[in-house]
């Protein structure tokens, strides 16, 4: 094999061979519950491989004194600004759940862009606007850049369609797709289960990757648009599955969603950025024109392996 192949291979497997669920974040949850008039229970309930307590460390609000997993903070009730240190090495978010006595509950994001958020003793949540768009955005972008199916997906559409015009309408059909169906998923109005979801998602890229590798004029050829917005479709239930673990504000909804979408697309245009200053960096390599057939074998049997185990856990579940 010419050296070039093996160089471009290696560099697209150490980009996509990661875990099966490889959009996945590293999210932390908290637990707060309140049993008396001031007195919180809380616990660390979702984590990593590593626990969440050896790397995470609450920062509570003044007035605030914690005992073991028991958290007094008096007749003023929580009240204050709530951070935890750590957040933006290990894990790239903490969600903190507040279960209030009057039955309430709510839910705050802290991520390294937002190291804190404003309790306000109840379940009255007055978060500014600016404050959530900041957080949501980061979220965003976090998931796209971490979501290597996402990325894997996107890099086989440059290789169909390569840097020309169509690409525009190419990526913009696939971006108006996954926010209408994240939009939709997101807000309740349509619901499917994940793992299908998953596998489906892992398949697209084998198709277009697939279809990249011959020139026949297939309707992926000649219609890219259309193939981008159908299974635009489907990730965007991808997306809207991480926003539902990461949960939203139940004031500033629509905020949050925007936002959150926004930050994906600021991902999705840094990521095709990024392959466009490679391309015009190799494009004068006459050698470089034999890169993109095991680049696209790569990518192609990567997403395979991803289907494959993906629908091996549908079928054992």
């Amino acid at each position: 094999m010419n050296r070039w192949w093996k160089v471009w291979a290696c560099v697209v497997l150490a980009l996509l061979a990661a875990p099966l669920a490889a959009h996945e974040m590293t999210m932390a949850e908290m637990e707060l519950r309140e049993v008396a008039r001031g007195e919180f229970l809380w616990q660390w309930t979702v984590s990593g491989n590593r626990p969440a307590a050896e790397v995470l460390t609450p920062v509570w609000p003044d007035g605030c004194r914690a005992e073991a997993n028991v958290l007094h903070c008096g007749e003023a009730g929580m009240r204050g600004t709530l951070a935890i240190e750590g957040v933006g090495r290990r894990y790239s978010a903490a969600m903190v759940k507040v279960f209030w006595r009057d039955g309430q509950s709510r839910v705050y994001t802290i991520t390294a862009g937002q190291p804190t958020v404003q309790l306000y003793g109840s379940a009255d949540d007055r978060r500014g606007m600016g404050e959530i768009a900041q957080a949501y955005t980061v979220l965003g972008i976090e998931h796209i850049l971490t979501g290597f199916d996402h990325l894997a997906f996107v890099l086989a559409l440059l290789f169909l369609v390569g840097f020309h015009r169509r690409l525009v309408l190419t990526i913009t059909a696939f971006t108006l797709a996954h926010s209408l169906t994240l939009a939709l998923s997101a807000l309740g109005w349509l619901t499917l289960r994940g793992p299908p979801v998953e596998a489906t998602i892992a398949l697209s890229i084998v198709l277009v990757a697939g279809e990249a590798l011959h020139r026949r004029p297939t309707l992926s050829r000649r219609w890219p648009a259309l193939v981008a917005f159908l299974f635009g479709l489907v990730h965007g239930l991808g997306f809207a599955g991480a926003l539902q673990e990461i949960g939203l504000p139940q004031h500033h909804l629509a905020v949050a969603l925007l936002t959150f979408n926004v930050g994906v697309e600021l991902g999705q245009l840094a990521a095709v950025g990024l392959a466009y200053a490679v391309y015009r960096g190799v494009e004068r390599w006459p050698r470089a024109v034999v890169a993109r057939q095991p680049a696209l074998y790569a990518i192609g049997s990567v997403a395979a392996y991803w289907a494959v185990g993906r629908i091996v856990n549908i079928v054992a579940a």
